[in-house]
């Protein structure tokens, strides 16, 4: 079964390359070829930006996270100091 598919996968590709080279031997075929190429080219900037602005997009929330969490760092690490400084005094008025 996978054997069948390959060949067809395979042929497929053969297939393309032949219709190509007998379209790009016609004038009009070159023309239609390099307006074909032009929209390739225009996809492809368009999904390149779009994952640049992703990307930042992405990078400025991880930024934010990581802003958050060293603010909640600190201030747990401001309560645990106090929390300390507490036990500390009132261990010490005890005795």
């Amino acid at each position: 079964m996978i054997v069948k598919s390959l060949f067809w996968f395979a042929l497929g590709i053969a297939g393309g390359f032949v219709a190509a080279h007998l379209v790009n031997k016609d004038p009009r075929g070159q023309e239609l070829l390099a307006q074909l190429d032009s929209r390739i080219g225009e996809f492809t900037d368009h999904m390149s930006d779009a994952y640049h602005q992703q990307e930042t997009r992405l990078s400025e929330i991880i930024d934010d996270a990581k802003g958050v969490a060293a603010s909640a760092v600190d201030r747990a690490s401001e309560a645990i100091g106090d929390a300390a400084a507490s036990a500390k005094t009132a261990a010490t008025s005890t005795d």
